[in-house]
């Protein structure tokens, strides 16, 4: 499915991209970030503990959205699924994350940087779409120049993205969502220094309202 309703309902159009090392900071992460103002999350599966800690944020808030990160094969998708992922994200798409994907209603969101990869993924009939490593892909100015030959679709771009540059690509109209690990910074995660994580969310929530009214 297309996750082009699920990233439109969303409050904060900036997804923080949460890697847990340990699963008792999954909780309290996920807690901070929400307080914050931020309307979903993506735990990445790059750690063991990716799978529980997704489980355990779906349990602790049932309501929020919680997607799963870096699913690179058919098992990873499926247990993602399984553990209540509300969405999916890939760095890139192969024929089996797209015929996996076929088989859930869960939203999925493939990657692609070229016009090429853009073209399978419209086979596939998606239209919203990861676009990773942004900045070293060409960063905004790839991404609007894609706008030209694709003004149907719709970018989440990640990789690179800070608070100094996350206002360039939010302006963009094929934009959709951002995704950044900057708010969720891994010496604040270790000192469970929940609060200053709770700020960062708040600061760029209220960032990203701000851009989103005055481009109303």
């Amino acid at each position: 499915m297309d996750a082009r309703n699920l990233l439109d309902s969303l409050s904060c159009p900036v997804i923080p991209v949460i890697v847990v090392d340990r699963l008792d900071d999954a909780v309290p992460l996920a807690e901070a970030l929400l307080c914050g103002g931020l309307s979903a999350l993506e735990v990445t599966l790059r750690t063991p503990a990716g799978y529980e800690a997704i489980r355990r944020i779906k349990a602790a808030f049932p309501d929020a959205v919680i997607g799963a990160g870096t699913v690179c094969s058919q098992q990873a998708y499926r247990q993602a699924v399984e553990v209540g992922a509300d969405f999916i994200v890939a760095p890139g798409a192969t024929e089996t994350l797209y015929r996996t994907a076929q088989a859930f209603s869960v939203p999925f969101l493939p990657g692609a940087v070229t016009g090429s990869e853009v073209l399978s993924a419209l086979e596939q009939g998606y239209s919203s779409l990861k676009f990773f490593p942004a900045e070293t892909s060409g960063g905004a100015l790839a991404i609007r120049a894609l706008a030209g030959p694709f003004p149907e679709v719709r970018f989440m771009p990640t990789g690179g993205i800070t608070p100094d540059n996350v206002s360039d690509y939010l302006s963009l109209s094929n934009v959709c969502a951002v995704g950044g690990s900057w708010l969720s910074p891994r010496s604040l995660i270790e000192d469970q220094r929940w609060e200053e994580i709770v700020q960062l969310a708040r600061s760029t929530a209220a960032t990203s309202l701000a851009m989103t009214e005055s481009a109303i």
